[in-house]
């Protein structure tokens, strides 16, 4: 599109369509300039005078937000001969250069602009100057690229037109008995889908408390996923756009059943000031952040895992309770759940580790669950730290963990408050998770890409190393050898913790154990904070490897550390004990 400008620059063609078809974003519009940062695009720009590439010095700018700087990505400043010196701390530096067929002694300049990889996703404002003069040129919108391999978004080869490209897909419900398929449409490149998207980021309470910072965060698919995840459901205090409801009266609204697609919830919410559209449940909440995700250029995919459990209180446990003869049984907000729906961004992870061992896909859930960081949302989860138990990494990776992976015990809860351990299952949470397959409509099995097969080989060397200390208590599960402490001190606010990944210099167990028969280790312990602990006891249990949780209450030997009369005993800082 040409576009007139009565200033030193006459007119300005933006090649919208050719770009977008580059960038692979001619199906959101060929009217608009939409580009992926990291790759070059293309503009002519005429001049009302002659252009001199070595005495004259054309000068361009890009900002985004409303607090544009160098310093935070969100503005650049670049120009044609490249002279114009970017500041030193500047951190997503954009680049032109004169194409050979510009006709500079015409006023004919052919532009080729590149965004950099690292750049901030939004919409912008292009500028130019000459000498003294500077004039807005056009606006146009970058998104992330998955077809150029940056910091944080990976390539993905043919998936990619699965993954980002694909308007239509679909999403399982039912029962683990029961899988059925449910046509969505997720309509990523509908009209106005950039504003929608972006807008959403706009409204978000990030954006809300400090907006300079937010929008330099955009350059991050792990924080807008986060983001994202908040702000598909509307609870009390953002401008949301779904409200979950699971059961009761569906009246100022429509039933989760109504919706067959994301587009129409999002076209009503942007439509009507962004007010709350009733009602979704766990599905539509993917659906609508699967959109979003792949029109912002990060791919994703919905994910259903049957027999999911909604664990409460991070031990990876669900409680079933049941009362004796006349007792009432002790309600819990923990649940398993016949399916439940999240999605998956292809991302990578180089805040946990350089090496690119949690890169891939991350889980992200958009349905109102638990409290991350004080907002319902939840992720991004990698899941190959899922898989290896790593469940101390950011973000939400116990929770996720629990919900595919957790055990069901049931207890009796008896007249007297006391409760007795009736059965614990350890094998039916997370059954049969389940995607649409790369390039067809069949269903994918992905169940081993989250936990290992029951009874198999890595299975059998999964443990729980749970430890009780001053009335707190934390557990994880590990696929490897590794262990967990947490420290908390009675008075509130006072809570301590330590991350220890060496098993070796705590256990020492036997190569000669075996099924079925009584087997001996050894346990080494020095208190490692600056705090005396009291009432220190060990629990020690195995899903699948012993039959029961077992306690273990020291007896520390005579002169070793102080009684304190009321049946517990304390360790000092630094000082050991061996069992």
């Amino acid at each position: 599109t040409a576009l007139e400008i009565k200033t030193a620059f006459k007119e300005m063609d933006l090649h919208c369509e050719t770009n977008n078809n580059d960038h692979h974003t001619s199906q959101i519009s060929v009217n608009k300039l939409i580009v992926r940062r990291g790759q070059p695009f293309n503009i002519t720009l005429k001049m009302a005078k002659p252009f001199n590439p070595d005495s004259d010095q054309l000068t361009m700018k890009v900002v985004t937000g409303k607090y544009p700087s160098e310093e935070r990505g969100t503005m650049s400043r670049f120009g044609v001969s490249d002279k114009v010196e970017p500041s030193p701390c500047a951190i997503a530096v954009w680049k032109a250069e004169l194409q050979k067929n510009s006709l500079p002694e015409t006023g004919m300049l052919a532009l080729t602009i590149t965004p950099p990889a690292n750049a901030p996703v939004g919409e912008y404002k292009l500028s130019a100057g000459l000498k003294a003069e500077e004039n807005e040129l056009a606006e146009l919108f970058v998104l992330f690229n998955p077809w150029c391999s940056g910091r944080f978004v990976c390539t993905l080869s043919v998936e990619r037109q699965e993954y980002v490209m694909n308007q239509h897909g679909i999403i399982y419900k039912g029962s683990d008995q029961y899988i059925h398929g449910l046509t969505w449409d997720f309509g990523q490149f509908e009209e106005d889908m950039v504003q929608i998207c972006l807008k959403l980021l706009d409204l978000s309470r990030k954006h809300k408390r400090n907006p300079a910072d937010d929008v330099s965060a955009r350059c991050n698919p792990i924080y807008v996923g986060r983001v994202v995840t908040n702000m598909v459901n509307k609870e009390d205090t953002n401008n949301g756009v779904l409200v979950g409801k699971w059961s009761g009266n569906y009246g100022f609204g429509f039933p989760p059943t109504h919706w067959s697609g994301s587009y129409a919830i999002l076209k009503q919410w942007y439509t009507t000031s962004f007010k709350r559209v009733n009602y979704g449940q766990c599905w539509v909440f993917a659906g609508i952040m699967c959109s979003v995700m792949r029109l912002l250029g990060i791919p994703c995919r919905v994910v259903t895992n049957f027999q999911s459990a909604h664990d409460s209180n991070a031990n990876l446990i669900i409680d079933k309770y049941y009362g004796d003869f006349l007792v009432r049984p002790k309600e819990t907000d923990e649940h398993v759940w016949n399916f439940h729906v999240w999605t998956e961004g292809w991302m990578r992870r180089p805040d946990l580790a350089e090496d690119g061992r949690y890169d891939g896909w991350q889980a992200l859930d958009g349905t109102p669950q638990e409290l991350s960081e004080n907002v319902f949302c939840c992720g991004p989860a990698p899941v190959s730290a899922i898989l290896k138990g790593d469940v101390h990494l950011k973000y939400d990776v116990l929770f996720v963990s629990a919900e595919v992976n957790a055990d069901v015990v049931s207890w009796l809860v008896k007249r007297d408050g006391s409760k007795v351990e009736l059965f614990s299952d350890t094998k039916s949470v997370g059954q049969h998770i389940s995607t649409k397959a790369v390039g067809s409509d069949e269903r994918m099995d992905i169940t081993n890409t989250y936990k290992y097969t029951e009874g198999g080989l890595s299975q059998q060397t999964d443990r729980i190393i749970s430890v009780h200390s001053c009335g707190g208590f934390y557990s994880r599960r590990v696929g490897e050898p590794k262990h967990s402490w947490v420290c908390t001190n009675k008075n509130p606010g006072k809570v301590f913790f330590l991350l220890v990944f060496k098993i070796s210099p705590l256990f020492q167990v036997p190569a000669e154990a075996k099924v079925y028969q009584k087997m001996t280790f050894k346990v080494n312990f020095k208190n490692p904070v600056n705090e005396t602990l009291t009432g220190c006891t060990l629990t020690v249990s195995g899903s699948g490897l012993v039959r029961s949780e077992e306690t273990i209450k020291y007896v520390f030997p005579a002169g070793k550390c102080a009684y304190t009369g009321a049946g517990f005993q304390t360790l000092r800082t630094n000082q050991s004990f061996k069992m």
